[in-house]
This record gives structure tokens, sequence and C-alpha cells, in this order.
């Protein structure tokens, strides 16, 4: 099996400078522009970041694929295959950048043969660096993680997102799932305005689960292997294997937990992240 060590520390290494160049613009005035929706945003810096993070990729490891959040928005067609691949999402959370909520993340996954084998999520204004390797276990800041544990929904801190989707169908079934959590009833529920930091939670062990509908895969693959190697668990909203594709994800501290939020929750349509042409214009968290 191949060690994939390096580019997991290359992509710590370019992580961290291109969190600079989003800190030293988050105080800053910034040019919005809307994408799918009033609530999708992008900016400058979005752009700028991601390609830093992919030239400096491929001046490295030229042989490797890309898929970009900011690249995709752009018209590049996305495509996971069994070459080696980066997942990037520049800012996970630009709303929050735009208005200097302090919760702004760059995420980065790499695959090969359509299987995550690394996750950094780099909350940038908080300083916490978060990755997994797979087989390795998850850190924080250089210390372990586990998620914790816990088997009981009633005990539990639930964390998920409205997102950037607006119309009545996803509006309705997001709040009637959030109106299930409260009834079962949950501890509560809680909601950073990141998809990739809301999931890191689950591993740290400060939030139990965290479930969200219509984000896309630049906003989870690299969360998603941080949750599993701190112990959590993560699936599809419908209980079967989870796909980063499919824009459906529950991630929790035990099958248990993730299986009684999947009893309860409804999805709303939206298109796979890999499929062309179908029309959906359901979001993820921005």
């Amino acid at each position: 099996m191949a060690d994939w060590t390096d580019c997991l520390n290359f992509g710590i290494s370019i992580a961290k400078q291109a969190s600079e160049v989003v800190l030293s613009a988050f105080q800053q005035h910034k040019e919005v522009k809307l994408k799918s929706s009033p609530a999708d945003l992008v900016t400058e810096t979005d752009q700028r970041v991601e390609k830093i993070l992919i030239s400096a990729i491929r001046n490295r490891y030229p042989q490797h694929r890309f898929i970009g959040e900011e690249s995709v928005a752009a018209g590049e067609h996305l495509e996971l295959t069994d070459s080696p691949t980066w997942i990037i999402d520049p800012i996970d959370g630009t709303v929050n950048f735009v208005h200097r909520f302090p919760f702004v993340a760059i995420s980065i996954a790499f695959t090969v043969n359509r299987q995550t084998q690394f996750g950094i999520v780099y909350s940038c204004v908080e300083d916490k660096l978060f990755y997994a390797q797979r087989g390795g276990g998850a850190f924080l800041n250089g210390e372990p993680l586990h998620a914790s544990g816990q088997q009981d929904i009633s005990r539990c801190v639930v964390v998920t997102e409205i997102g950037a989707e607006r119309d009545d169908v996803a509006l309705s079934t997001m709040t009637s799932n959030i109106r299930r959590l409260l009834q079962l009833p949950v501890h509560g529920v809680r909601a950073l305005g990141t998809a990739a930091v809301d999931m890191c939670q689950v591993a740290t062990g400060g939030a139990d689960a965290y479930y969200h509908i219509g984000m896309h895969c630049w906003d989870i693959a690299a969360s998603a292997i941080i949750v599993q190697e701190a112990g959590g668990v993560v699936m599809d909203t419908d209980g079967s294997e989870f796909d980063m594709m499919s824009r459906r994800v529950i991630a929790a501290s035990s099958a248990a937990v993730a299986d009684r939020i999947a009893q309860v929750i409804q999805a709303f349509p939206c298109c796979r992240d890999d499929e062309d042409n179908c029309g959906c214009g359901a979001t993820g968290v921005n």
C-alpha cells in the first residue's frame, strides 16, 4: 500500500500558507458576487486561495488531478477518478468570511482509487489544524482526537446547517428536520456556518453528531475521514454507506446515534455532484 504521508505533509504546509491570505483579507472590505442564490457567495479571496493551492500542488505533483469548488463553479467538469485527486474548498464558510464571523476554513482531501487517503481542515481564525490519514488516527494541532462515543441520542448535541438553498421544499424539509430532532429530544442543535468545521466538532467530542443535505464533496470529504479516524461513524442520511458525491451525510459519535438520526430526518431532492446537467440548484454551506 502506498504511503501518502509526504502528500499529507505538503498539504498541511500549503494550507497554512494559504491561511495567511485568508487572514490578511478577513477584516478587509470584500467584493462579493452571487452564485446560485443570495446565500451562495464568492469573493476574490476564494478564487485566489484556490489558485494558490492548485498551483503549488501541480508544481509538486504534476500528474495529480483536482476538484476545486471555484473551478467547478466556473464550469470545470467534476469527475472523481482512480487517479490521485485533491478535493479543495478554498474558503469553507464564505458567508462567515464576508461578515467576519470567526469560523472560516480551508479544506483539502486527497483520494486515490476514489478512496480518501487523508483530510486536512484548517480553521484559519481559530488557528486549529484538524487532519487525519487513513489508518493513522485523527489530530488537532498534533494532539489525538476522539469522538465522544455517545450512544444515547437524548444526550447529544447535534450540528447542522440551513445551507444556501432557499426554495420552499428545501426550507420546509430542513426546518422540519430540526424540529424532529428537538422532539426526540436532543440536548441542542448548533451551527457554525462551515460544514468542514461543523463535522470536525464530532471528531473532537464537542458535538455528538452532524448531518446535512445539499452540501458538496469539497465541503465534507476531508472532515469525513477525520471523523472516521477519530472513531466516529459517517453514513448517508438514509442509513446507507457514505458517498461523498451524494450530497447527504450523517457523522456521529456511534452507529446507534447515526441510525437514530437517519430514522427521523428527511432529504429534499438534490443532484449528485457527479451528475451532469440535472438542473438542480441545491447548494451547500457557503
